[in-house]
């Protein structure tokens, strides 16, 4: 029996929109590591400034050749909105990144989801079920066990790590009200908005660039701005019921990049709290959001 195209393009356009996603999970971890491996050496909105100027040259060919679509910018204080609330997340996130163990770091983001109802609740007046509240509360209590006080050693990297999912979870929600924005503008907007907002903190705090250095800076540069390449692909090829959930994947990588580049071994409380986490963002995936 000859197999229906529609549902073999739509397999295929899947399996590769989930090989983007992989890139960029790989990526992104990739980014991470090279941001704790310089740890606290220069301060985190230089290392934002850097990272941002680098992707300002990476996409400079791209808005070249796509300057037409910047002709008419829509929702231009919406925008700003957006880039504001994504550098204080990109800053804190590198700010709590090189404090924070890094299995702990991506766990605790997976709570991203469950805020983003939350406020999705709140902010844009949506109705949420029975069952996905109580998905929520299960999953943030995850992130009490997974902080446990007697594990994990206090850190200003923990409060930064809250900012991060906060302002974040806040720019998730600006990019659903910018939604038929052309990828280019929203790309070049938050990269351009990054080194602006960020250059008057690396002027007035500048630190010397050790040598050792550049090279890894830039290519924190290079994977971040590579890996929003390929999440935006991912994501126009892909359905969002299976990059969900493969999305998982990325505290895999986090774990072995953490155990393999800086000895660090997750502990009972952590390995839990993470899991209760996981399992609840990933039944929130699968949860039907109805009123009865």
């Amino acid at each position: 029996m000859t197999p229906n195209p529609s549902i073999t393009t739509e397999k295929r356009h899947n399996g590769v929109a989930g090989a983007w996603l992989i890139t960029d999970m790989f990526l992104n971890i990739s980014t991470l590591t090279l941001v704790k491996l310089i740890g606290v050496e220069l301060p985190a909105s230089q290392l934002v400034f850097i990272r941002a100027i680098t992707g300002l040259v990476l996409i400079l060919p791209w808005v070249i050749r796509e300057r037409a679509a910047f002709s008419k910018i829509l929702h231009p204080a919406l925008h700003i909105i957006r880039i504001l609330l994504s550098v204080t997340a990109l800053t804190a996130s590198y700010f709590a990144v090189a404090r924070l163990p890094l299995a702990l770091f991506t766990a605790i983001n997976f709570t991203r989801p469950l805020l983003l109802m939350i406020m999705a609740a709140w902010i844009l007046k949506e109705s949420i079920s029975r069952s996905r509240w109580l998905l929520a509360i299960i999953g943030l209590s995850g992130v009490g066990i997974a902080l446990n006080p007697g594990s994990i050693q206090w850190s200003w990297g923990i409060p930064a790590l809250l900012l991060t999912i906060f302002s974040s979870t806040l720019a998730t929600i600006a990019t659903r009200y910018l939604k038929g924005t052309p990828a280019v503008v929203m790309m070049l907007l938050y990269t351009a908005g990054l080194s602006l907002l960020t250059l008057p903190m690396v002027l007035f705090n500048w630190q010397p660039v050790p040598k050792e250095l550049i090279w890894p800076l830039l290519f924190i540069g290079v994977f971040a701005q590579a890996g929003q390449y390929c999440f935006i692909k991912a994501h126009w090829l892909g359905e969002a019921s299976i990059l969900g959930p493969l999305g998982y994947v990325s505290l895999l990588l986090s774990i072995t990049a953490g155990y393999l580049v800086f000895a660090e071994v997750p502990d009972a409380s952590m390995m839990v709290g993470s899991a209760i986490i996981l399992l609840a963002t990933l039944a929130l995936s699968f949860t039907k959001n109805n009123r009865h």
